[in-house]
C-alpha cells in the first residue's frame, strides 16, 4: 500500500494556485514563467525551508504523470509539416554542434577535477527545455511567426535528441541492445500512430458531439494514448520522457486538419492545470538546497548558467545568419539557452548512478531554474526589438517636400 500523504498533496495543489495567481495579478510582460514560481515555491514548502511538504512515493507518482504530460505538450507543438525542411536542418545541425561543444567542455571539466563524468554533464548542457518555453511564447505570440518556426525546430531538436541520449546511453549499459528496444517501440508507435489517424478521422464527428458533454470521448482517448506510450516505453525498459513526447506527435498527427482550439484549451486545462504543476514543485521539494551552502557550489552554478548560454546559443549565432536577422538570432540563442525538466532527469540519474557528485547536480538544476527564469525575458525582449525593425524597414521613406520656388 502506498501511504497518502494529503498534507503534502494539498500543499503542492495549494502552491500551484498561488503561482498561477502570481502570474495572474503581476502585469503582462513582467510575470516570470509560472514552472520558475512552481519550482522556488517546492523549494519555499519543502523540508530543508519551511517543512510543510515531503515528497513520497504517493507524490512521486503524480510528478512522474506530470512529468509525461509536460513531454507530451512538447511534441504535441512539434508540427512537423510546418519545420520541415530548412528549419528540421538547422534545428538538428545546431543540436549536433552543441553536443560537440559539451562534451568537449564536459571533458575540460573532468580533466580539471570540477566534475566526475563528462557524458553526463555535457548531456545535461546540450538541452532546451521546449515544453517550458512554449507557454511562455504562447502567451506572448511568438509560436505563430516565422521566428518562432525556426525556434520550435530548433527546441523540438533540443529536447527530442536528448531524450534519445537518455534511453539510448545513460539509462543502458548496453546501447545495442537498447538501440533494438528502441526500434520496436519505434515500429509499435508506427502502429499506433496509423490507427489513431484512422480513428481520429472516422470518428472526429463522435469526438465533436461530446466536447461540452460529460463523457469527454477525445480527452480520454488522448489520455489513454499518453499513459499507454509513457506505460509502453517503461516495460520496454526505455525512458518514459520517450512515451510522452511520442504521444504527443501522434497526437497531432491524427488531428492534422481538424479545428483544434478547443481540444486543446481542454488538455490544456488537464496538464498544466493539474499534472505538469505537480512535477516542477516536486522537484523543487526534491532539490538539494544545502549542497549549494559552499562557495564552490555557487560557482559551479555561475559557470553551468554561462556554459548554457556558450553550448546551446552558439549554433544559433553561427547558422542562423541565412535566415534570420543579428537581432532575431541572440533571441534564439537565449530562448535554445533555457533549460530545465531534462536537466533534473539526467543529473537525478546521474547522482543514483555514482556519477555526478550532489553539489553538481544542485548547480546545473540551480543553473537551469536562472535560466528558465532570466533567458526568456531576455529572448522576449529581442525579438520585439527584432519586429521593431522589420517594421522600420517596411516604413515608406518620409516625404521630401520641394523648396519654395523650385
Amino acid at each position: 500500500m502506498i501511504d497518502v500523504d494529503t498534507g503534502s498533496f494539498f500543499a503542492i495543489v495549494l502552491v500551484a494556485a498561488i503561482a498561477a495567481i502570481t502570474v495572474a495579478i503581476v502585469p503582462k510582460g513582467m510575470a516570470p514563467p509560472v514552472v520558475v514560481l512552481e519550482l522556488l515555491l517546492g523549494i519555499m514548502i519543502g523540508p530543508q525551508v519551511l517543512d510543510f511538504a515531503h515528497s513520497s512515493d504517493f507524490i512521486e507518482f503524480f510528478s512522474n504523470l506530470g512529468l509525461g504530460m509536460l513531454f507530451y505538450f512538447a511534441g504535441y507543438e512539434i508540427d512537423f509539416e510546418r519545420i520541415k525542411g530548412k528549419p528540421m536542418r538547422l534545428g538538428a545541425l545546431g543540436w549536433a554542434l552543441s553536443v560537440a561543444l559539451a562534451y568537449g567542455i564536459g571533458g575540460l571539466l573532468a580533466m580539471a577535477g570540477v566534475v566526475v563524468s563528462f557524458l553526463y554533464t555535457g548531456s545535461a548542457l546540450a538541452t532546451t527545455a521546449i515544453g517550458t518555453l512554449i507557454p511562455i511564447l504562447k502567451d506572448s505570440g511568438g509560436l505563430k511567426t516565422r521566428f518562432g518556426t525556426y525556434l520550435l525546430a530548433a527546441g523540438g531538436a533540443g529536447e527530442f535528441g536528448p531524450i534519445l541520449l537518455v534511453t539510448l546511453v545513460l539509462t543502458t549499459a548496453s546501447p545495442v541492445h537498447e538501440a533494438a528496444i528502441l526500434l520496436a517501440f519505434v515500429f509499435l508507435a508506427l502502429g499506433v500512430a496509423l490507427a489513431s489517424v484512422r480513428l481520429a478521422w472516422r470518428g472526429w464527428p463522435a469526438f465533436e458531439k461530446t466536447f461540452e458533454a460529460s463523457s469527454q470521448l477525445a480527452v480520454r482517448i488522448t489520455v489513454v494514448l499518453v499513459f499507454g506510450l509513457v506505460l509502453l516505453a517503461s516495460q520496454l525498459g526505455l525512458d518514459v520522457l520517450l512515451g510522452g513526447f511520442v504521444a504527443g506527435m501522434i497526437t497531432r498527427a491524427a488531428l492534422r486538419g481538424h479545428e483544434l482550439q478547443i481540444f486543446e484549451s481542454k488538455l490544456t486545462a488537464v496538464g498544466f492545470g493539474f499534472f505538469v504543476p505537480f512535477f516542477f514543485i516536486t522537484s523543487g521539494l526534491e532539490f538539494n538546497l544545502d549542497a549549494l551552502g559552499s562557495t564552490s557550489a555557487l560557482a559551479k552554478m555561475a559557470l553551468f548558467f554561462v556554459l548554457f548560454l556558450v553550448v546551446r546559443g552558439a549554433p544559433a549565432l553561427l547558422l542562423y545568419r541565412k535566415v534570420l536577422s543579428a537581432t532575431e538570432r541572440r533571441a534564439l540563442a537565449f530562448f535554445s539557452a533555457t533549460e530545465l525538466p531534462l536537466v533534473v532527469a539526467i543529473t537525478t540519474i546521474a547522482v543514483d548512478a555514482g556519477k555526478m557528485r550532489t553539489s553538481t547536480s544542485a548547480g546545473l538544476v540551480g543553473a537551469a531554474i536562472l535560466s528558465t527564469l532570466i533567458y526568456p525575458f531576455i529572448g522576449m525582449a529581442l525579438q520585439k526589438r527584432a519586429m521593431a525593425e522589420q517594421d522600420e524597414e517596411l516604413l515608406p521613406p518620409p516625404m521630401i517636400e520641394p523648396l519654395p520656388g523650385a
